[in-house]
């Protein structure tokens, strides 16, 4: 099983500690990953155990009620083709700044390019830099093939992740084409932060910002091959499954001497900045969104 294989399948386990989908529907798209029941019914039986050592703990009060998205009002996005490896054609949604200042790859969580993060694309460009979020099921035909949003996890899931990789460098190779003489960042959230920690654990000399939100590290990745990224790295306090390769991620960003900052929101969890989801915080993403901002300030011009 590849890292992101083992990734997916525990964003499922954690999504139904949290009480966020029934069993029925973990087990639906545990079996789309291929994990088969044997395996799946004792996972879930440890988070039934959890839940219940932990249903008389106090919960501290309530979180603040949503007062939507981070950022300005998007400009529009517009679907584009573009080229990819190999003969391919790649798709996504395209957010042209007024006067831009750079560009960033924007790339999307386990679900595909969905609205949301279409909407972000749209937000940085409303901020000033253009921005094109891809879409990783391009090969599958898109992501607005599949109805069932566990479908598109499981095709993520069965593609090989080398062409994450490739697919993300063709994304900026449209980046600059369409932006000429501007620099290209990269930023992704969940399964996209870990495929970003990926496009610069693979080399991409022409990444000179990168934003992963909370994003699993490969495992033993060398960032050396992407020495002009400056790197933040966003993680969620109570994010324990990312947090834990945290350290690592640090430990290759020193190691291969890259300007970075790590910065973690406290009491948030994972997917804080999505507005479309449970977990929500309005407050740690206009924090984040006003941190990511000033960084492509900096770096992104």
């Amino acid at each position: 099983m590849s890292e992101f294989s083992e990734y997916l399948s525990s964003e499922v386990v954690v999504d139904y500690a949290d009480g966020l989908i029934s069993r029925r529907e973990a087990l639906h798209r545990l079996a789309l990953l291929g994990v088969g029941a044997a395996v799946a019914a004792p996972l879930l039986a440890a988070c039934d155990a959890q839940r219940a050592d932990t249903a008389a703990a106090p919960t501290g009060s309530p979180s603040p009620a949503p007062t939507g998205p981070a950022g300005p009002t998007p400009l529009p996005t517009q679907p584009i083709t573009f080229a990819g490896p190999q003969g391919r054609t790649l798709q996504g949604a395209w957010a042209a700044a007024a006067t831009p200042r750079g560009s960033v790859l924007v790339v999307h969580e386990n679900k595909g390019l969905t609205p949301h993060i279409a909407s972000v694309a749209g937000r940085l460009a409303a901020a000033g830099w253009s921005a094109l979020a891809i879409d990783l099921l391009s090969e599958e035909g898109g992501t607005a093939k599949f109805t069932d949003p566990a479908q598109a996890t499981a095709a993520l899931n069965a593609a090989p992740p080398g062409r994450f990789v490739a697919d993300m460098k063709a994304g900026i190779d449209e980046l600059l084409r369409r932006n000429p003489g501007h620099t290209a960042g990269a930023m992704g959230f969940c399964f996209g932060g870990g495929a970003v920690w990926s496009l610069l654990a693979a080399g991409e000399p022409r990444l000179h910002a990168a934003v992963p939100f909370y994003g699993p590290f490969p495992d033993g990745a060398s960032l050396s091959g992407s020495p002009n990224a400056a790197v933040l790295g966003v993680y969620a306090q109570l994010d324990d499954r990312v947090n834990a390769s945290r350290d690592a991620a640090r430990d290759a960003l020193r190691k291969a001497g890259l300007t970075f900052e790590i910065v973690t929101y406290p009491g948030v969890n994972h997917a804080f900045f999505n507005d479309t989801g449970a977990r929500f915080d309005p407050e740690a993403a206009a924090q984040a969104w006003t941190k990511l901002t000033a960084w492509f300030g900096e770096y992104l011009t």
